[in-house]
């Protein structure tokens, strides 16, 4: 899946297709929905597979209901110039929009721009509500209310070397922090041109992947009041065990700019023994074509830390309804159908994993996953939280703040500290956006 992550790009093991710009209109056969809407459903969509994959759908969709469907369809910066501009403007040119719930949906909420799906969501019992996982449910609802369905998730793993767990004596994957350390140690010691461990190093790009062992220690970002956290206990600890994990057994003369894809670059190139990153990406790993360890790559669950297994289960996209669109009624039509459990399965078999849990129960919505990776998503979804960074307006500053303990804890500074200096500065943010 393609997210862009404050200035981090991702390119999806699924193969998303380059930004380009486009418009479909796809024909029906007249009719209506009877409730006075037009019979034409705008859709403004982003460059994604799940997307492709919709497109070559609409035709029985069209058939079925006798309505039209338009799709705008837009590389990710080119959607949200769009959405700044129509939104803000109140415009009922879109329908039925397709964003990012962690990215912009918090702003998109507070500002109206998304409707209220509480009705909706509640009307037909075969669509089944609540089949949908919470972790990715929480991220799409806005002060108790649902303003999006998630049609894309995504959770945090372990990757490693099959390989190099036999040549070390190791039976089966960490199932502890405490066990990924000793064993992340023990194969640097013992091969000194492989790090025992690797993972995102960057500020901002290592915080979605740091959320998921401050959970596991049993902090947030924010606690139970809304105030910042990032200096509790469980978040100095975290701070200093992520950091710790790469400055003792990560890659010799680390950076501290690493993104996902330079992180994986170290992995698929044979130098690293265990990897925390999104499953999203896991075909770059096993793609003879991208990876020189391919066929010694194994999946894990998230290992727990002093608070159990707790990765992120996120929505990396989701579909709503324009608050200003005139056609609210057949917007939901389209969202009904693309997110049901056919279209979802049709997704999932496509290798676009969805956020239904009877289609992760069907054998044939986990046949094109390694199975190793199905378990280790199966658990994540059992114990995920439903956010990876800091759930606010201004995201992008927002991660400069909270990632800066990381910097620090990997080169070597004192992270207690560090997170002391992030908490006031992330109050400070809060309290701002708060105004």
């Amino acid at each position: 899946m393609t997210e862009r992550r404050d200035g981090v790009r991702r390119r999806s093991a699924f193969g998303i297709s380059l930004a380009v710009v486009a418009a479909v209109s796809l024909s029906a056969c007249g009719g209506g929905d009877g409730g006075g809407g037009s019979t034409t459903i705008r859709v403004t969509l982003a460059n994604h597979v799940w997307t492709d994959n919709v497109k070559k759908a609409l035709p029985e969709f069209e058939k079925q209901t006798g309505l039209k469907v338009e799709v705008t369809q837009l590389g990710e910066d080119q959607l949200s110039d769009q959405y700044n501009v129509k939104l803000n403007a109140g415009s009922s040119d879109i329908d039925v929009m397709m964003y990012r719930p962690l990215q912009e949906g918090r702003l998109f909420a507070r500002n109206k721009y998304l409707a209220d799906l509480s009705a909706q969501v509640k009307s037909n019992a075969g669509w089944n509500f609540g089949d949908f996982q919470a972790g990715p449910m929480e991220a799409t609802t806005y002060e108790g209310k649902p303003v999006g369905i998630p049609i894309i998730t995504e959770q945090e793993v372990l990757y490693y070397r099959k390989d190099l767990l036999d040549k070390a004596g190791l039976s089966a994957p960490p199932k502890t922090l405490d066990e990924l350390k000793a064993a992340a140690a023990k194969i640097k010691a013992a091969e000194p041109d492989v790090a025992g461990f690797v993972a995102r190093t960057g500020k901002s790009a290592a915080v979605t992947q740091f959320s998921s062992f401050l959970y596991s220690f049993g902090g947030d970002f924010v606690d139970g009041g809304g105030k910042a956290a990032v200096n509790s206990d469980a978040a100095k600890q975290a701070y200093a065990f992520y950091g710790a994990l790469i400055k003792d057994s990560g890659p010799a003369n680390v950076s501290t700019d690493m993104g996902w894809p330079e992180a994986m670059a170290i992995f698929t190139q044979g130098k690293a023994a265990f990897y925390t990153e999104a499953n999203s990406l896991y075909k770059n790993a096993t793609d003879p074509a991208k990876s020189k360890v391919a066929d010694q790559v194994g999946f894990a669950p998230f290992p727990a830390g002093p608070a159990g297994s707790k990765p992120y289960n996120i929505p990396s996209w989701a579909l709503g309804i324009n608050a200003g669109s005139e056609n609210t009624a057949n917007a939901w039509k389209f969202i009904e159908w693309a997110t049901g459990k056919e279209q979802t399965l049709a997704q999932q078999k496509s290798g676009v994993p969805g956020a239904r849990t009877s289609v992760w129960a069907d054998p044939e919505g986990t046949a094109g996953f390694p199975e190793d990776l199905v378990a280790a998503i199966e658990a994540s979804t059992k114990t995920g939280v439903g956010h990876d960074r800091p759930q606010v307006i201004k995201v992008a500053e927002a991660r400069e703040v909270v990632g800066q303990p990381l910097v620090d804890a990997i080169t070597g500074k004192d992270a207690a500290a560090a997170a002391d200096t992030a908490n006031t500065a992330f109050q400070a943010f809060l309290d701002d956006e708060a105004r």
